[in-house]
């Protein structure tokens, strides 16, 4: 069993996570601006930007693309061991069953992310890309786009969407701590189905397939977030109800 910690302690212990998390992040970061020239030179080989001169129409349009790309490595690095650290932090006030149960969430959230982003960057962004080329030659312009246009577009996507994909992991987490429940969140569902439509039409351009293609994995995202929230709370209450021996 793990000794109870004083304020200062936790405090103490705080400390040293976010110092572990911070120096992990810049390193990432150096290791992200390294990377950084080769990371653009392969997205500028996807047949999305087969289309894109690789033009800049301001001289700081280069060394933006440049710090968001080294960024999105950085955060990519970073979350994993941030949700180590955070477990790290939270394990002393949980029993070993929970420790263990929980360890297995870092790796889960993690991967959720990186299917959100791999979902947006292949299937959502491609249609978007589509969909605003259809509108444009419909209205004779001529598309003269520059790499500040094409990655801040993609890079305003593809984050949101890898965020949403969490969902489930936060609403374990919540309903570890007693704040949801998989009651409250069916009495919620339309509600919620009706914000998760809003965030879906207004991350993708208006047209149906675009919406349809978001908006369902969104509405899966929160069922499967309902069905995970009740195996928690049904496995909280049967080791509560459990007979000590």
């Amino acid at each position: 069993m793990e000794q109870e910690y004083t304020l200062i302690e936790h405090l103490d212990e705080l400390r040293k996570r976010l110092i572990i998390i911070s120096v992990t992040f810049v390193l990432s970061l150096a290791a992200g601006f390294l990377v950084a020239p080769k990371t653009l030179s392969l997205l500028k080989k996807q047949p999305t930007a087969a289309h894109v001169e690789w033009n800049v129409f301001g001289y700081t349009d280069g060394l933006m693309i440049y710090v968001k790309c080294a960024l999105l490595i950085a955060i990519l690095i970073t979350i994993p061991i941030a949700l180590y650290q955070l477990w790290l932090f939270v394990k002393p006030g949980l029993l070993e069953d929970e420790a263990q149960g929980t360890f297995i969430f870092i790796p889960i959230s993690f991967l959720l992310f990186l299917t959100g982003i791999s979902f947006s960057y292949f299937v959502l962004f491609p249609l978007m890309l589509n969909f605003m080329s259809n509108i444009n030659d419909s209205i004779g312009a001529v598309e003269t786009y520059g790499m500040q246009q094409y990655f801040t577009f993609m890079f305003n996507l593809i984050i949101p969407v890898g965020i949403v994909f969490e969902l489930p992991v936060i609403v374990l987490f919540l309903t570890k701590l007693g704040i949801v429940t998989p009651q409250k969140l069916r009495k919620m569902r339309k509600v919620a189905y009706f914000l998760l439509v809003i965030i879906g039409v207004s991350i993708t351009p208006p047209d149906f397939i675009s919406d349809f293609i978001i908006v369902i994995p969104l509405l899966m995202l929160f069922e499967i977030s309902i069905f995970v929230s009740n195996w928690s709370m049904k496995k909280q209450l049967k080791q509560v109800q459990m007979p000590l021996e």
